[in-house]
């Protein structure tokens, strides 16, 4: 593992740990916000980058949300075979709701932590 997978892997962890707890307490969408976040964390390290993308997949399988299946079996390809090459565009939430291919703004506090793995 890389100095940045290593460096982002606590914050990834806490919102792994909060879209869990969540999804145990039928709190669907909050859940997959915090996936979502987990994604802008960690898309720079093809670890993070394809570990979250299999957990929105699971999510989206326990929602019965073939749209979202479909959407995640796609991104779980690209993220495994694009994200050492730098092929991600940042801020993007990692969602089927939104084009894989979307830059998207990092909200302040996830800048922080990305930029703070990075060092």
């Amino acid at each position: 593992m890389g100095n940045f997978t290593k460096n982002i892997a606590m914050p990834v962890r806490r919102e792994l740990v909060m879209a869990r707890s969540l999804q145990i307490n039928g709190q669907w969408q909050s859940a997959f916000k915090h996936l979502e976040n987990a994604h802008v964390l960690g898309q720079l390290s093809t670890y993070w980058h394809t570990r979250v993308h299999i957990l929105m997949l699971l999510w989206a399988w326990q929602r019965t949300d073939i749209r979202e299946v479909i959407a995640q079996i796609i991104r779980i390809t690209g993220a495994a075979t694009k994200t050492f090459a730098g092929l991600v565009p940042a801020g993007n939430t990692g969602g089927g709701n939104v084009s894989a291919f979307k830059p998207m703004p990092v909200s302040k506090a996830l800048a922080e932590k990305i930029a703070g793995a990075k060092r």
